[in-house]
């Protein structure tokens, strides 16, 4: 079992930049991914950025954001990161921190970003 805790969230401005944090409960083994997601109100949950091996750094953002968001993971820490600049008042939802294996996957509670134009 691992419970997920994200924070960094906030309002921002358009432009503007947002560092979001997702501590685990424990280690995260390097074949589960990590990933972030998105729900902005009255929309379905997004996939935005996947982390999908802790073994190596490659990294994958969805089309919207790419350039703007990136996505890194501290095994170490048992966390990730998602770094989000130029940031758009589409880019306004709560942002979920997602940790899968083979069996499971698990939700932190989320946190809101707004960015107001």
């Amino acid at each position: 079992q691992v419970q997920l805790v994200e924070s960094g969230g906030g309002s921002v401005r358009a432009g503007g930049a947002l560092k979001l944090s997702c501590v685990a409960s424990r280690t995260i083994f390097e074949w589960e991914s990590m990933s972030w997601y998105r729900q902005a109100p009255g929309k379905e949950r997004e996939l935005v950025a996947l982390s999908p091996n802790g073994t190596t750094s490659a990294t994958e953002v969805v089309p919207s954001v790419k350039g703007r968001f990136s996505i890194s993971r501290d095994n170490e820490k048992n966390s990730v990161y998602l770094q989000m600049n130029g940031l758009k008042p589409e880019d306004t939802a709560r942002y979920y921190c997602n940790v899968r294996n083979s069996v499971r996957e698990y939700w932190g509670p989320g946190t809101q970003v707004t960015v107001s134009s």
